[in-house]
């Protein structure tokens, strides 16, 4: 553990130049007292850490020293040629980029663990879109891939309905979710989401645009996914739920949220082991289609519009089996 800590140590200290120790304790999740044994240890192994003292000082690395890859295990070298997915890359206009930094990545490596990449395409394949998608990238992809990495400003042209807006956004970053590819973007004050496919036009100049450091795009990305979750699921309907219907639910909601919510709510299970809980839903139209999956293992309490509609979907199920002479039964 403590071995695989000091080469991460080095490794941000080669990526960062100068970092603080509360920045490498953060990094490594140690306490910065960890930070200081460890930097005396790797002074100690020939390693030229050096301390600069000051409010803006911290520790680097002198002479340009650099480390080459001889600490990776072959999990970790076999993870590092899957983790460059191809196909995105290539969307964006970065397949020759990638495919260059795999062979330097792979020279660097020792003889033993040169059949990394190959084992790790023999078993696993990243085939990130959708089914029933188009695989071909949005025409405008590339150029804001390109945008996104130099910090420059672009005027967007966007197809909202029937109609065109134009936009001057500063754009963050690239978010791929189930084959669909977003542009996150800061337009005035404040971070916007914009669907790449619906992209009819963008123009970059030569301006560019100061990045906030801070911004965290994952964290950004999962906060807005689940305020739009939420946003759709304003109404919220009590359902009654045998056990094998509480483990089912958890495929058949909307949101993983949806599910937790419902599971926090239950009660405890009458006589006969079934529980009442809440559960938020887009509408009753989309309750009704999401229950039926739920079959005999559900009964819905409220609303009223719904029960009625779940019964007599039962009622034509049980005339469709057993009515005598049916077609289906000739």
């Amino acid at each position: 553990m403590r071995a695989s800590r000091l080469i991460s140590l080095v490794l941000l200290l080669q990526s960062r130049q100068t970092m603080t120790a509360a920045e490498l304790a953060r990094e490594l999740e140690v306490s910065e007292r960890t930070v200081y044994r460890d930097v005396l240890a790797l002074s100690a192994a020939g390693v030229p850490v050096y301390a600069d003292r000051g409010r803006a000082g911290g520790y680097r690395l002198l002479g340009g020293y650099r480390t080459r890859l001889t600490g990776l295990t072959r999990d970790e070298a076999e993870a590092l040629f899957l983790s460059g997915l191809p196909g995105p890359a290539g969307d964006m206009g970065l397949a020759d980029a990638v495919a260059a930094a795999e062979l330097k990545v792979l020279a660097a490596l020792p003889p033993s663990l040169r059949d990394a990449p190959a084992r790790a395409g023999q078993r696993f394949h990243l085939d990130v879109p959708g089914w029933f998608r188009e695989s071909a990238p949005p025409p405008w992809l590339a150029e804001l891939a390109r945008a996104v990495w130099r910090d420059r400003v672009v005027e967007l042209r966007y197809r909202r309905g029937d109609h065109e807006v134009a936009r001057r956004v500063e754009p963050y970053g690239l978010v791929l979710k189930s084959g669909i590819w977003y542009l996150v973007g800061r337009v005035g004050d404040a971070m916007r989401t914009y669907r790449v496919d619906r992209v009819v036009g963008v123009e970059a100049g030569g301006e560019t645009f100061a990045r906030d450091e801070g911004f965290d795009l994952g964290g950004h990305w999962r906060e807005q996914a689940e305020a739009f979750l939420r946003s759709m699921l304003r109404d919220e309907i009590t359902v009654r739920l045998s056990a094998v219907g509480l483990r089912a639910l958890r495929g058949a909601a909307e949101a993983p949220f949806a599910y937790e919510e419902a599971v926090a709510a239950a009660g405890e299970p009458d006589g006969q082991g079934w529980t009442v809980t809440r559960l938020p839903v887009e509408s009753v139209e989309v309750a009704y289609g999401l229950l039926l999956r739920l079959g005999p293992e559900v009964e819905v309490l409220d609303p009223p519009e719904l029960r009625a509609r779940l019964a007599e979907a039962a009622a034509r199920l049980a005339v469709l089996y057993d009515e005598p002479g049916h077609p289906g039964q000739r």
